[in-house]
């Protein structure tokens, strides 16, 4: 069944992009298309053109639409990605859709969810809002966008970043005849039915960014006990929730980007400084930290994050249950250097955001539940004929390299791209090498 278009509005970004605003309405559940509906928020973007004459029907360029990492994060403004430019290009009108529950499309908040009932029905309903059902979405607008077009060009392109490249491999699954072509960026998944191996890998390269960290910042080692010192000893308030001494870890999901090193760095220094002139935290520094936490604004990546690996089994807070095995994450004690984590959700994000502690039993019954249906078809994957070409880095601190090559030899076709001189965010950072790469594979260009 095709999307139904609720509303359409056009702008420009002068000198540069023709902007359309939609808004969409499509089933919760698909296999009950007559019950309850969400409303999803797409932009569609394509060149600004202004002819000197003007043109009797307009063409009708084929789609490319972008799936956003996350899980849990809505697309920006189109103006602020640097591969939009390329991709128009090439020939190619985009399409910036906010996944289910995110951004614009029926934004998902602890009040928001209140509206499903008690913590059981909301969870109930949470199992919607994974890859699977992003997908039937895209289906869905698909089938609207291109019920003009030519039969022949009725497929479409996507762009997957991240948790958007796990949807993208869904979608080669599940809806194949749907794709003229996908594109991947850090975002191969592990072909896992729990996240337990996952976790495994992600400490590992967790780890290795630590001691880079220290290896480059070396007098940040005293500084962070200090830091985790004053934290375990006072009650540290933040807009969000509390500053507590695991919440302060969780910054180094910042290691993953480019550039992530220098940014917890300055951080830390903040924290420092603030420490030894004044003896707590000051506002600037709690802001800065505060900013860069963001459990509270996106809550299906705190509570849906270990649920995108899970088929037929559950995740039991893997990410929490594996940290207990590893001393160096322990916030105090005689470790000679605190650790930060990663892209790991824990339970105890439950007690320092205030938004996810109204979610506890929501949570916990779905890092209790196993029925999780299957997210990927090997037996398709392997006779795959859509063309899939993937950027994949060595170093990826999120996507474990060697889980992410294994999903990669059992994609009929793939053509990759591998460097260990980028990291996750590269598609942000890199925009323009990325993108010329992925089109060399496209275009068959490299010798």
């Amino acid at each position: 069944m095709a999307a139904k278009l609720i509303d359409r509005r056009f702008h420009n970004v002068p000198g540069k992009l023709r902007v359309a605003e939609l808004f969409f309405d499509v089933p919760v559940d698909y296999s009950k298309p007559n019950d309850a509906t969400l409303r999803l928020f797409a932009r569609s973007v394509s060149r600004l053109n202004k002819p000197v004459e003007p043109v009797k029907e307009e063409t009708k360029l084929p789609w490319l639409v972008y799936l956003q990492g996350g899980p849990g994060f809505g697309c920006a403004a189109p103006q602020n990605y640097g591969w939009v430019e390329p991709v128009l290009n090439k020939g190619y009108q985009i399409l910036f859709l906010d996944q289910r529950g995110t951004g614009l499309s029926s934004t998902l908040t602890a009040r928001t969810l209140a509206r499903q009932g008690n913590a059981i029905q909301q969870a109930e309903y949470l199992k919607h809002f994974r890859a699977d059902n992003i997908v039937r979405d895209c289906e869905a607008i698909r089938k609207f966008l291109t019920k003009d077009h030519p039969e022949d060009q009725q497929k479409w392109s996507v762009m997957g970043q991240s948790f958007g490249g796990f949807c993208a491999v869904n979608y080669l699954s599940k809806f194949p005849e749907g794709l003229r072509e996908a594109f991947i960026t850090g975002g191969l998944p592990p072909l896992v039915d729990e996240p337990d191996p996952v976790y495994a890998r992600t400490y590992e390269k967790v780890m290795q960014r630590n001691k880079a960290y220290y290896e480059k910042f070396p007098e940040d080692v005293e500084r962070v006990k200090k830091i985790m010192a004053y934290l375990t000893n006072n009650q540290v308030a933040l807009p969000s929730g509390l500053l507590t001494p695991a919440r302060f870890q969780q910054l180094g999901i910042i290691f993953g980007f480019h550039g992530g090193l220098d940014i917890l760095h300055e951080i830390v220094l903040r924290a420092w400084n603030d420490l030894e002139v004044f003896g707590s935290l000051t506002v600037p520094t709690l802001a800065s930290i505060d900013g860069n936490g963001g459990m509270d604004k996106n809550i299906i990546y705190a509570i849906l994050h270990e649920a995108i690996y899970c088929q037929g089994k559950s995740s039991r807070w893997s990410a929490d249950r594996q940290r207990a095995e590893h001393p160096v994450f322990q916030t105090c004690g005689s470790q000679p250097e605190i650790y930060f984590t990663g892209e790991m959700v824990f339970k105890d994000m439950l007690d320092s955001y205030s938004e996810l502690g109204q979610l506890r039993d929501v949570a916990e019954a779905l890092a209790s539940t196993s029925d999780w249906p299957a997210l990927y078809d090997e037996a398709q994957l392997a006779k795959n004929e859509v063309p899939v070409y993937a950027a994949s880095y060595i170093d990826d601190m999120y996507v474990h390299y060697d889980l992410a090559s294994s999903t990669a030899s059992k994609i009929k076709g793939i053509k990759q791209f591998i460097t260990n001189t980028m990291y996750h965010d590269a598609l942000r950072s890199k925009s323009g090498e990325v993108m010329r790469q992925l089109f060399n594979l496209r275009d068959d260009s490299i010798d």
